[in-house]
């Protein structure tokens, strides 16, 4: 009789166990997926370079090695060199990095040590290297061969800037349906009152024709209330070098 009933009671906590460990698996299949992190925000940097116009076809050479060598790197979204139209001596790097890490790496690389090496003696003015997280930015397609490009530095005052972040969406919904529009990226400084944007136009009648479209000039006169020393129109042409 004892030993039938140890057999009983072995089988009924054998059965509690399985009931159990089912209803543990079941519990484990129902929990929701933790969130993952997001991923580490991207880096965008613009730097605007000056040299002695005898020195341009020099600095270009050195611009561009630059952009290649930098373009190779682990963590290097994009690397683009523009020259100024009409002003030879004067540059825009803008560069895409992974995320911060991949942008200090990129800094502690040798090429960029020789680069500043080989660079110094011909700039005219300090190298002026601007940090930026993203805004409002797109994912990139080939840039037309006869492009004109727009870049343009908005300060505003601080307590503007909700009133700034409006203006600067609306025109980046508004310009992207624009016909002739390739780009129209806005990046934000590292002082949040501080962006750079973006422009690139398949040809000059395209941009003539969006800077007297309506909203742009909405958009100026938003801008122009909360810039700082009218800002917004330091606006300077560019042509991609290939």
């Amino acid at each position: 009789m004892q030993k039938r009933t140890l057999v009983i009671a072995l089988i009924l906590f054998a059965l509690f166990a399985l009931a159990g460990s089912g209803a543990h698996a079941a519990a484990q299949a129902t929990l929701p997926t933790p969130p993952q992190p997001p991923p580490p925000p991207s880096r965008y940097i613009v730097t605007y370079v000056d040299v002695a116009p005898a020195s341009e076809s020099q600095a270009l050479n050195l611009l561009k090695g630059y952009r290649d060598a930098s373009r190779r790197e682990d963590g290097n979204v994009r690397a683009d060199i523009l020259q100024q139209i009409g002003r030879p001596g004067q540059f825009l790097i803008i560069e895409e990095w992974r995320d911060e890490a991949a942008f200090k790496a990129h800094r502690s690389a040798a090429h960029v040590t020789q680069f500043h090496e080989k660079l110094t003696p011909l700039r005219i003015t300090a190298y002026d290297e601007r940090v930026h997280t993203n805004f409002a930015v797109a994912p990139h397609g080939a840039v037309p061969a006869n492009a004109v490009l727009v870049v343009t530095h908005v300060d505003v005052v601080p307590n503007g800037l909700p009133r700034a972040r409006e203006a600067l969406n609306s025109q980046v919904e508004h310009t992207r349906k624009e016909t002739g529009n390739v780009r129209f990226d806005v990046h934000q400084g590292m002082r949040m009152n501080h962006f750079t944007v973006v422009e690139v136009w398949r040809d000059d009648r395209a941009r003539e024709a969006h800077i007297t479209a309506a909203h742009t000039k909405t958009y100026r006169e938003t801008l122009r209330d909360t810039a700082i020393d009218g800002s917004p129109y330091d606006e300077r042409l560019y042509r991609l070098v290939q």
